[in-house]
């Protein structure tokens, strides 16, 4: 009898009944997918909002600083992330080809997360600015890329969502998943947390606030709230299969646990901003 109705719930979603396709289109053995496509909007989105927050009043940097921060950062978070995932949640790819393999998906937030942070301390060292500020002017544009980019793993129907109970009507049979049961899209969890939420908060800290005027509010703002969303996704998302036993053990997801020092950052950095005085805007440049 299908879980459903065994259950007495409506008959579930089906992810082929929507018709996507982990690719724009095909020619030949080329393949324009999805995932690259969510990457180039985020870091191009990105690109252009920084420079539009490098007008207002404030700015700790000029317009060639971002250029610099656009080329290193897209080199940070596709380097980071592919790395971070190879290290935290798939070790066999270090002994693999298949590591190199970046269409097809496996990338992780906390290695982009570093990444982009060498990145941008790369580009204040030569370009002689703080890092801390630029790090706040960054913070508010990474919401972009990460809401694009879940929205690409729904797509691609990959990192699907716990076993969902029989009163979530939009609970979704995924064809990569082991058995024929409903569960959360926690792809469109995180999209709506880390990407559409987060995005809301950070551009309101920054275009409605004098959130920028305190060097480390922002960034701190951003790592404690991602940790935050995070966390709590995961107890919907289904841990990775070579990371079932580790869940199980540990009573917490790889992921929540890498959120656990995210969070506290995010909140020294917090605390440490409101306490100081803000920057006054003369001297913003130099601080």
């Amino acid at each position: 009898m299908p879980w459903a109705s065994a259950l007495g719930a409506a008959t579930p979603l089906y992810w082929q009944d929507l018709g996507l396709k982990p690719y724009l289109f095909q020619l030949g053995w080329f393949e324009l997918r999805w995932y690259s496509l969510a990457y180039l909007a985020g870091i191009i989105l990105a690109y252009w909002h920084l420079s539009r927050m490098l007008k207002a009043p404030g700015a700790p940097m000029a317009q060639r600083h971002a250029d610099d921060l656009f080329f290193w950062c897209t080199l940070g978070i596709i380097l980071g992330g592919r790395i971070g995932y190879a290290t935290f949640y798939a070790p066999e790819l270090w002994t693999s080809l298949d590591i190199f393999k970046l269409w097809e998906g496996g990338m992780s937030f906390h290695g982009g997360l570093i990444g982009v942070l060498l990145a941008i301390a790369w580009v204040c060292r030569s370009g002689g600015l703080k890092f801390l500020r630029v790090a706040d002017y960054i913070a508010v544009c990474v919401p972009f890329g990460m809401f694009f980019g879940r929205l690409a793993n729904f797509v691609n129907g990959e990192l699907w969502g716990r076993v969902a109970g029989p009163n979530v009507p939009w609970a979704m049979v995924f064809p990569g998943a082991a058995g024929p049961l409903p569960r959360h899209p926690s792809q469109l969890y995180e999209a709506g947390l880390e990407g559409l939420t987060m995005g809301i908060i950070m551009l309101s800290l920054f275009w409605l606030t004098r959130a920028r005027w305190r060097p480390g509010l922002l960034v701190g703002t951003f790592a404690a709230g991602i940790a935050l969303c995070r966390f709590t996704v995961e107890f919907f998302r289904e841990p990775d299969a070579q990371l079932q036993e580790f869940a199980a053990r540990t009573g917490l997801s790889m992921g929540q646990w890498l959120t656990i020092p995210l969070f506290l950052t995010g909140l020294f950095f917090v605390i440490r901003a409101l306490t100081k005085k803000p920057l006054q805007a003369g001297a913003a440049l130099a601080a």
